[in-house]
């Protein structure tokens, strides 16, 4: 049996086993029968319409036909002939405009070789008797302009030669142009040797009007290069009258006299080239100049090498041992007790000979005019990179004939290597000397009753030499705008810093002033408890100058063109990112060297001054302190309010002993390290606190619990005092402890349903903590 759409089966007539199945299947088969009947009914009732628009369609087709008749009728009689005439008369246009198109291209022919023929007679004439160079080069010029297989053409060949010219117009012009590229060669050369700069320029237009470009600009460039090698050996010979001349910055402002020039030559004749030699073509004329440049750049640079004696210093510098900076980490000796007065470089010898055989004050003079020397070679190679390039917005790039330059190799090898070398030198001598002059601040006492004489921040005088010296050769190194300066120079001040300078401060804190106590739970010495404490500052002070000296650097003068100060100190490729993120690192990693150093400094003080003296402090608080208290025991006063206690002395007790304890070290410390030895200290007083009132278990009473919870909120005052907020949340276990014992029976039941926490209450306590806190109140278990 077939299914119906509801799930049931359609009867069967021939399967019924029941009447009622016969009447079923009958009713089923009547239903369908009049279902077809009426879709008959609907189709025979339609037949009518499709048979009047078939009627009608036949109507049309026989209207159609006829007019197709009509169609191809007049198609084959009346249109057929004007088709033929059509087509002929297209056929004779195309034949007219071909010979048009050829006539049109024998005369344009004819022109270019009447204009060649002219061009061959005004060349050959103005080079006879008149001497009209101008005028031949003219012509020259024009002729270059028709077009090769015009020139070579047999037409050409046959027409353009006469009597005077037997020559093809190709040898003529060949000839023509060889013969006045000689003449303008020598003329130009004659002209150079006299000065005559009018001269030079009327022959130096010429060579482009002749196709001698290349000609032209080699000339062109061999007389400016003369030029600049007069130049350039007048300024070195100025200073040959005695080594006083060449002290300081000769050599530096004699390469820089040479870029100079070099520049003020290819601005002042840049239009002059460009105008009659195209677009670009000043490149040429560059490249030739700096071959120029790197003679006369490498004599300077060789004999300022020669006569600074830059090789010995490199190895006098290579050679020194860095006595006093080994002898510090070297096992406990004599080095702490090496004083100011045992130092290389007393005060006042100024730049006398050191013992070490090294002149610092050479070596810094060496280092300024490296410095200057390699930012105007930046500079240079930024000004000729942009003239050869080819959009003004494009991002520089080195051009060869500068990176692959003899002058860029000598900027390496003489200047940016051994700059690199004693920069290294010079800022890690640097530091030895500000350790080997270092000088704690004066009259530091942790008796609070004695003003402290000196200014805080309470740091040794290194730091500020130190921190001096990194701002100094930080600003030396991006002065030069050279990339491997940068890659070099940075994170060795950054190894040197750590290496050195953390390195010496956390060797101090261990061996020279580690503050450890003599007896057995007495306080370590004064003098060690105060040493330690500078050398913390030091460290959050170093932190703090680092970061400014960086952030000074990455801004540049003006911090509104932040951005675009390294752009214009790097230009080429990503030179400027990769300066930036140098500089950043720096900060990055010695602020975090600093913090791990600073905070085993924070945990040694807690744990040798301040931790021995904690509990000691919160047992004496809480000494005689009564919370089974009853109505009886309350003793108003009239001056006091209702919720007066005279008992209230716990949080005064304390906060005499914590004041007593942590502001000798407070005013000493700064502001941050204060911070972190505070919240080093406040979680063990909330522990030890925490641990005092769960032994208050059944000793307090209803009454009891309001000055207990006035006294834990005073301690927490008078711990916190004016420090972040933050440092509360540390007594958060504590506050609730109090908070959950003293609340009535109604809020206790808002906490064992859970509505406190829908209110947004955050428990420290775990629910059987607080169950128990509410055990130490007497009869509540």
């Amino acid at each position: 049996m077939d299914s119906l759409p509801n799930g049931t089966h359609t009867p069967d007539i021939y399967s019924a086993t029941s009447i009622d199945e016969i009447h079923a299947a009958l009713a089923h088969l009547s239903q369908r029968e009049a279902t077809v009947t009426a879709q008959l009914d609907s189709i025979i009732s339609s037949q009518n319409d499709l048979s009047r628009e078939l009627g009608r369609l036949d109507l049309l087709r026989a209207h159609l036909g006829s007019q197709v008749v009509s169609t191809r009728a007049i198609s084959n009689g009346m249109l057929s002939g004007a088709a033929v005439t059509a087509h002929r008369i297209s056929s004779a246009v195309k034949r007219l405009d071909q010979e048009q198109a050829n006539v049109k291209a024998t005369l344009e022919v004819v022109e270019q070789v009447s204009e060649l023929k002219a061009c061959v007679l005004g060349v050959h004439g103005s080079m006879g008797a008149p001497q009209d160079w101008e005028t031949a080069a003219g012509y020259l010029n024009r002729a270059s302009k028709i077009p090769a297989e015009v020139i070579d053409g047999s037409f050409a060949e046959e027409i353009v030669p006469t009597a005077e010219v037997p020559d093809p117009p190709r040898i003529t012009l060949e000839n023509a142009a060889e013969s006045l590229c000689g003449l303008f060669l020598r003329e130009f050369e004659k002209a150079t040797q006299e000065g005559d700069g009018a001269k030079v320029a009327r022959f130096f237009k010429l060579f482009p009007l002749i196709g001698r470009s290349q000609v032209g600009l080699d000339a062109y460039g061999r007389y400016v290069c003369q030029g600049v090698a007069a130049k350039a050996r007048q300024n070195l010979n100025s200073g040959t009258g005695g080594n006083l001349q060449r002290d300081g910055y000769f050599y530096a402002n004699s390469l820089t006299k040479l870029f100079e020039h070099i520049a003020q030559i290819v601005d002042g004749h840049e239009p002059l080239v460009e105008q009659h030699y195209g677009t670009g073509m000043m490149v040429k004329v560059i490249e030739r100049l700096q071959i120029e440049a790197d003679v006369q750049g490498g004599i300077i640079l060789d004999t300022w090498s020669d006569e600074r004696t830059i090789s010995r210093k490199l190895t006098d510098i290579k050679s020194y041992a860095f006595s006093f900076l080994v002898q510090s980490f070297m096992p406990q000796k004599s080095a702490s007790g090496i004083t100011r007065s045992d130092s290389p470089a007393k005060p006042g010898q100024g730049g006398a000979p050191e013992e070490d055989g090294v002149n610092m004050k050479e070596v810094d003079g060496i280092l300024g005019e490296s410095a200057v020397m390699l930012g105007r070679w930046a500079l240079y190679t930024r000004f000729l990179a942009s003239k050869s390039s080819d959009s003004e917005h494009a991002s520089l790039t080195m051009p060869p004939y500068l990176s692959e330059s003899n002058l860029n190799k000598k900027m390496l090898k003489l200047v940016i290597e051994p700059f690199n070398a004693m920069t290294t030198f010079f800022f890690r001598r640097s530091v030895e000397r500000a350790f080997q002059l270092d000088e704690a601040p004066a009259d530091l006492t942790l008796n609070i009753n004695k003003p402290l004489i000196a200014n805080a921040p309470f740091i040794t005088s290194a730091v500020d030499d130190v921190m001096y010296i990194v701002n100094q050769v930080l600003q030396r190194a991006l002065a030069t705008a050279q990339r491997p300066v940068i890659a070099t120079t940075v994170p060795t001040i950054g190894r040197v810093l750590s290496s050195d300078f953390i390195g010496m401060i956390q060797r101090k804190m261990r061996d020279e002033c580690y503050p450890k106590a003599a007896i057995q739970g007495a306080l370590p010495p004064e003098d060690k408890i105060i040493a330690f404490m500078v050398l913390i500052n030091n460290l959050d002070v170093a932190t703090d100058y680092v970061k400014r000296i960086v952030a000074t650097h990455l801004d540049g003068p003006d911090p509104e063109q932040a951005e675009g100060h390294f752009a214009t100190l790097f230009p080429f490729a990503n030179d400027a990112a990769f300066a930036a993120q140098t500089l950043k690192s720096l900060e990055i990693t010695f602020a975090t060297k600093c913090a791990e150093l600073l905070g085993d400094g924070i945990q040694v003080t807690f744990h040798q001054v301040l931790k021995p003296r904690l509990r000691p402090i919160l047992a004496d608080a809480f000494r005689d302190a009564e919370y089974n208290l009853t109505s009886a025991d309350r003793e108003p006063r009239p001056e006091d309010d209702d919720d007066a206690d005279p008992a209230d002395v716990v949080p005064a007790r304390f906060a005499a002993a914590w004041g007593m304890l942590t502001k000798p070290l407070r005013r000493i410390l700064t502001p941050r390290a204060w911070d972190k030895l505070l919240a080093a200290a406040l979680p063990y007083v909330a522990s030890a606190l925490e641990k005092r009132l769960w032994g208050l278990h059944g000793r307090v009473s209803e009454l009891g619990t309001l000055r207990l919870e006035r006294h834990v909120a005073g301690i927490v005052q008078a711990a916190c005092g004016d420090g972040r907020y933050g440092l509360r949340e540390a007594f958060a276990r504590c506050v609730q402890l109090v908070q959950l014992a003293g609340m009535e029976a109604e809020e206790w039941e808002e906490v064992v349903d859970g509505e406190m926490e829908d209110e947004g209450v955050v428990w420290v306590l775990d629910k059987g903590e607080r169950a128990r806190a509410r055990g130490l109140v007497v009869g509540r278990e």
